[in-house]
C-alpha cells in the first residue's frame, strides 16, 4: 500500500517536471559537465575544448572498462583495443599478444579520434608530440600551470620520446601505463624524463603544409649538418613548414641544395632535399 506522503511528493514531482519551461531544460543541456572527484577519471579542471573532454571521456570509458595495457595495442588499421606483442624488453609483458588494449599511443590515438571522428593521431608518441596539428606547445620548465585538460604529456628525449599520457587537471593524467597493469589515472610524473605537453589542434591547420621522403631524415637545431640532432623522421612524414631560408648547402641522395626549412612544431629544420617538391618550395615565406 502507497503511503498517503509518498504519493503526494511523487504528484508534486510530477508536477514539477510539467511546469519546467523549454528554456530551463535547454539551460540545463547546456550547462558545463560536472567537475570528477579527485582520483576519478574525468574533467578535473575548466578550459578544455569539447573535442579535449571527448578525448577524456572516451580514454575513461576505457579505465572503467578495466581494459589492458598492451605493447603495441590499439595500432591496427583503424583505431580501437587489438592484441599486442611480447616486448622483448620487458619480462611482464609475456601475456600482451593475450590482451585486447592499448600502448601510449594507442590509448592516445583512439581517444581523439572518438572526440573528432578522424584518425588525427595515428602514430607512436613522438609523432602524437610533434604532430603538425599542434595549437600550443609546453616545456618541461613550465610545469603543470599552463596546462588544460586534453593535453598530450610526453616523457623521453627530443629524439627518443617513449611515453605519452592526457592530461586530467588538477595533476592527474590517463596513460596505459606499462605492461601488466591496467589502463589508470596517475599523479603527473614531473622532474626526470618528463619533456612537455602539446595542446592538440582539432580544427583547420592554418600554414603551410608539406610532406617528407626518406627514412632516418634527421631535423636540427640549426640549418647545418653538423647542428644537434632533434628528432628523425622514420618515414615519410606530413609536416608544417613556418619559412625557408638559403644556408649550408647540401648533397645527399643525388641532390644538392642549400635551402632549409623550419619546423614549428619540432622547434628544428630540415634540409628541403627530404621535402617533397621543388628545392624552393612554392608558397612558404623566406624566414626573417
Amino acid at each position: 500500500m502507497i503511503r498517503r506522503t509518498g504519493a503526494i511528493g511523487t504528484l508534486l514531482a510530477l508536477l514539477t517536471a510539467l511546469l519546467l519551461t523549454p528554456a530551463a531544460v535547454a539551460a540545463d543541456r547546456a550547462s558545463p559537465p560536472a567537475k570528477a572527484a579527485d582520483g576519478d577519471c574525468g574533467v578535473l579542471a575548466p578550459g578544455a575544448s569539447t573535442a579535449a573532454e571527448r578525448a577524456i571521456g572516451a580514454a575513461c570509458a576505457q579505465v572503467a572498462a578495466g581494459v589492458w595495457y598492451t605493447w603495441d595495442g590499439g595500432h591496427g588499421t583503424t583505431p580501437g583495443a587489438t592484441y599486442g606483442k611480447k616486448d622483448p624488453t620487458d619480462p611482464a609483458g609475456e601475456h600482451d599478444p593475450e590482451r585486447l588494449g592499448f600502448d601510449c599511443s594507442g590509448l592516445v590515438r583512439y581517444a581523439y579520434a572518438q572526440a573528432t571522428g578522424s584518425d588525427i593521431l595515428n602514430g607512436d608518441a613522438s609523432s602524437q608530440y610533434y604532430t603538425y596539428r599542434t595549437a600550443d606547445r609546453f616545456t618541461a620548465a613550465q610545469g603543470l600551470a599552463p596546462l588544460l585538460p586534453g593535453d598530450l604529456l610526453a616523457y623521453g628525449t627530443s629524439w627518443d620520446l617513449h611515453h605519452i599520457a592526457i592530461y586530467l587537471g588538477a595533476g592527474k593524467m590517463v596513460e596505459a601505463r606499462q605492461s601488466g597493469t591496467k589502463l589508470m589515472v596517475s599523479d603527473v610524473r614531473l622532474g626526470g624524463d618528463y619533456f612537455g605537453a602539446v595542446r592538440v589542434n582539432t580544427g583547420t591547420v592554418t600554414g603551410p603544409v608539406v610532406r617528407t621522403w626518406g627514412t632516418g631524415v634527421w631535423t636540427k637545431t640549426q640549418p647545418s649538418t653538423g647542428a644537434a640532432r632533434v628528432y628523425a623522421f622514420p618515414g615519410p612524414t606530413t609536416v608544417r613548414v613556418q619559412c625557408q631560408k638559403h644556408a649550408e648547402l647540401v648533397t645527399a641522395d643525388g641532390y644538392t641544395n642549400d635551402a632549409w626549412s623550419y619546423l614549428p612544431d619540432y622547434r628544428a629544420w630540415v634540409t628541403n632535399i627530404y621535402i617533397q617538391g621543388p628545392a624552393w618550395l612554392d608558397g612558404v615565406p623566406t624566414c626573417d
